[in-house]
């Protein structure tokens, strides 16, 4: 097994190994999965180096925003199948899952007592870095974050970048020796570790670890919880063993038509973005095996460093496309949430689109809907209404359609920070891939972040760039989409009916894409 890259590790305290510890501790919290993963392995460095056995705590909030049944059972799922790969590796697994609100508070301090160091992820978005940073000041013994979020090393970048161009022309200079170090497949098979006698009675007495009826997924399981049962799974199964199915039949049987993904009749795209947001796969082991399908060597890099999309990799038209989505604008976000200004705010935008942005704040606006209207599928134009039904039923957006979506939301909001507002407030409650830097990067996007300045200026939008659906439909074939998604409110899987938007400002009033991310990953 080859060392992690040591800048990929940053302690996150000043506190010494604690030699007299029981066992090395690995708090999974972003990637959830035991193949390819650099914060798993380093974990087991750490632990066959001090000679210590392994624990690996699993936890799963219900305090987190928008936490629902959805995001629940796609977690537990990934967390079923890291159990069974445990066990079979002899590495003590400790999924926990908070019955209420704050019943988990502690329990990381409690295991940490008879560590001797914690391996923590570093994940730059949500509540995690608040986590981590406060985890580190509170427990007496060292605390490490692996960061395992992209091909790029985060700390390799140290800066933001303004676009994709200015990132890729970057990757281009950089990247081709942190290619050559990929973590392990299969960290867990490097040999035997000396097994935990038991853990604390105490602490699995006040923190019981997950049922197996739980991690199953036995009806009934998730009722108790304090979630939003409103936002019903999909059927699409979480977990690093449907990652990898989907890793396949993309690789096998899609990615040859890559270039045909705007098409919202094709069913083309790679489906693994919720894989690669949970933590079931990495993006080490997607860009493996589309290489691998291409027939890669390092040696058809090019040495150029322009910033142009086309060439680079040595591929096919159809793979240099999905590498360009899954490494520049994937990890595009995540640098952009590490060096730059919260995602949240409209000051995360460019200087240009918020100025724009502000000089058309007051434009009059035809359709004017607020968010339990945009969220109940209710508006003016059956396109848009299809592409939020997707969004609810499925917790996913055609590409192209996302980019629409996301247009009109700004051009039928009161003002630019309630657009944001909207697309943040329902991409994170119903996308099994929100809450992630390549989602937000691809909302933001819609307000101008990482794109240019686009003439003629027009009402509302002014320099940022335009989309209609009337467009869209002359462009695309929109009819099968329409036909899928067309009819009837918007519901979840479970059924349950979108609530209804209150009389009082819930109705409409009347006042006097080439380069972008399509969050396929």
């Amino acid at each position: 097994m080859s060392a992690v890259p040591r800048e990929r590790v940053r302690a996150l305290n000043d506190r010494p190994v604690q030699a007299e510890g029981r066992f090395v501790l690995y708090w999974m919290t972003a990637f959830r999965r035991t193949r390819s993963n650099f914060a798993l392995q380093h974990a087991l460095e750490r632990a066959r180096e001090l000679e210590k056995p392994l624990v690996v705590l699993e936890p799963l909030r219900v305090g987190y925003e928008h936490a629902c049944d959805r995001f629940h059972r796609f977690v537990l799922d990934g967390m079923a199948d890291n159990a069974a790969a445990c066990a079979r590796a002899g590495v003590t697994y400790y999924p926990y899952v908070e019955p209420k609100r704050g019943a988990g508070r502690g329990l990381l301090a409690a295991l940490a007592r008879d560590a001797a160091l914690v391996v923590g992820d570093d994940w730059p978005c949500f509540f995690l870095p608040r986590m981590l940073a406060a985890a580190g000041k509170r427990l007496a013994v060292r605390l490490e974050a692996v960061d395992a979020c992209g091909v790029l090393p985060l700390s390799a970048a140290a800066k933001a970048f303004p676009t994709a161009y200015a990132f890729r022309r970057f990757l281009q200079k950089t990247l081709r020796p942190h290619l050559e170090a990929s973590p392990t497949p299969e960290p867990l098979q490097g040999g035997r570790l000396p097994r935990v006698a038991a853990l604390s009675k105490t602490i699995l007495a006040r923190w019981p670890a997950a049922t197996q009826a739980l991690l199953a997924g036995e009806p009934g399981t998730l009722a108790s919880l304090p979630i939003a049962h409103a936002v019903a799974p999909t059927g699409e199964r979480g977990g690093a063993q449907a990652g990898a199915r989907a890793l396949k039949r993309f690789v096998a049987g899609r990615l040859a038509r890559y270039a045909e993904r705007n098409e919202p009749a094709s069913e083309v795209t790679s489906a693994l973005s919720p894989y690669l947001h949970f933590g079931h796969i990495g993006p080490h082991e997607v860009l493996k095996a589309v290489l691998a399908a291409e027939d890669w060597s390092p040696a058809l890099l090019s040495d150029r460093a322009d910033g142009h999309r086309a060439g680079w990799w040595g591929v096919s038209p159809a793979a240099e496309g999905f590498l360009d989505q899954l490494v520049t604008w994937r990890e595009l976000g995540f640098v952009a949430n590490r060096y730059g200004p919260p995602p949240t705010s409209l000051e995360a935008l460019p200087a240009w689109s918020q100025r724009t942005l502000e000089e058309h704040a007051s434009d009059p606006r035809e359709h004017v809907y607020n968010l339990k209207t945009f969220e109940r599928a209710a508006t003016h134009d059956p396109l848009w209404n299809a592409a939020q039904r997707q969004l609810v039923r499925e917790g996913r957006l055609h590409n192209y359609m996302r980019m629409l979506w996301g247009k009109k939301i700004l051009e039928w909001s009161a003002s630019p920070a309630e657009a944001l507002g909207t697309l943040l407030t329902l991409n994170d409650r119903y996308a099994l891939d929100g809450r992630d830097p390549n989602s937000t990067n691809g909302i933001l996007w819609v307000l101008g972040r990482f794109d240019r300045p686009w003439g003629p200026e027009r009402q509302v939008f002014g320099s940022v760039r335009y989309m209609s659906s009337a467009n869209t439909a002359r462009k695309l074939d929109v009819g099968p989409y329409l036909e899928r998604y067309g009819a009837g409110p918007a519901t979840s899987r479970a059924g349950r009916r979108i609530p209804q938007a209150r009389r009082r400002g819930g109705g409409v009033r009347t006042r006097p894409p080439r380069s972008a991310p399509d969050a396929d990953v």
